[in-house]
């Protein structure tokens, strides 16, 4: 049997660094950690040199890193988002996806991915009915529990992302310049948090929110709870772990009606937008969010690490044997 070896790199506060944590430490195969330097996602990487081991053995990869001198290398890629990104910056994506990518799935016959969106989206740009697209789905941490309900002396809207454009926070700093009773707390990476204050400062709201950052599970868990609701106006997801989270905590999640990924986790757990670009609408929502004080019954046993660790190790497993 061919030995198994992981690429570890992908490691930080966002979706992927999360789904590397829980399924990394869960998976039942033995591995061994590649043990690379460097990102997994720069321009070259893909071409680098692998020992003999390596070349001849199974790479697992969490996200979407191809490394075209492997055997065979299983990915789990999340989305296809940057395939939609503006031209000309999804000149790279497109020939990255087309090229590495491509052929590191084709040649193992199998791609995971983490929801029936994203699993959609990958068979239509694959078009090829050899490889076995799995959906291995997503889980949430523990710490996300329901609380009592949010703080009523200090209302406030959450908001979890960062400063890509598909979030759409921008929505939301207009929405809030509509809604003058109404605060937000925002999570992003620390080193968007000026850039983040910047806009909210020109959109006139700057004072009515509240920027954090490197928030461990156990602080942001306490943050979806005292929230009103969560905010995510996304306008593109391969998942949407904030709102998984936040309706795990009880904590109802405003949304695009377009964005599938989110509407397939929250169905009727939240409010629906007609449009993701309209602050009027948006300042509507933030402000009957924050009147209400809604909260929903969180989504018992839907997504689970454990269960997305074995579909994960079960594919590993089929393709080493193969």
């Amino acid at each position: 049997m061919t030995g198994l070896y992981v690429d570890d790199r992908y490691r930080g506060a966002h979706g992927i660094g999360r789904y590397a944590r829980e399924v990394l430490g869960r998976l039942r195969p033995e591995w061994t950690p590649l043990g690379l330097d460097g990102s997994p996602h720069s321009p070259l990487d893909a071409f680098r040199p692998l020992a003999p081991a390596v070349r001849a053995g199974l790479v697992y990869s969490p996200g979407y890193g191809a490394l075209v001198r492997a055997r065979r290398q299983v990915l789990t890629v999340h989305d296809l988002i940057q395939l939609r990104t503006p031209w000309p910056g999804r000149l790279k994506f497109a020939a990255y996806y087309a090229g590495p990518v491509r052929h590191a799935i084709r040649r193992a016959g199998v791609v995971l991915t983490v929801s029936e969106t994203s699993a959609r989206d990958i068979r239509a740009w694959l078009r090829d009915d050899r490889v076995h697209v799995v959906n291995a789905g997503n889980g949430c941490s523990a710490a996300f529990t329901p609380g009592e309900g949010p703080v009523r002396d200090d209302p406030y809207i959450a908001f979890v992302g960062n400063l890509r454009p598909h979030k759409n926070l921008d929505v939301l700093l207009r929405a809030l310049a509509l809604a003058p009773d109404v605060r937000i707390r925002a999570v992003l990476p620390e080193r968007e948090v000026a850039a983040a204050a910047a806009a909210a400062t020109e959109a006139g709201v700057g004072a009515r929110v509240d920027w954090l950052h490197d928030v461990d599970d156990d602080r942001l868990a306490e943050l979806y709870r005292g929230a009103s609701a969560v905010a995510m106006p996304s306008t593109d997801e391969g998942f949407g772990l904030p709102a998984l989270e936040a309706v795990s905590c009880g904590v109802p999640v405003l949304f695009w009606s377009g964005c599938a990924a989110v509407a397939e986790i929250v169905g009727d757990r939240g409010s629906v937008m007609g449009s993701a670009r309209d602050a009027a609408e948006w300042a509507d929502a933030l402000d009957a969010a924050v009147r209400a004080g809604r909260r929903v019954t969180p989504l018992a046993g839907a997504y689970d690490w454990d269960r997305t660790a074995v579909t994960v190790s079960d594919v590993l497993e089929q393709t080493r044997e193969g």
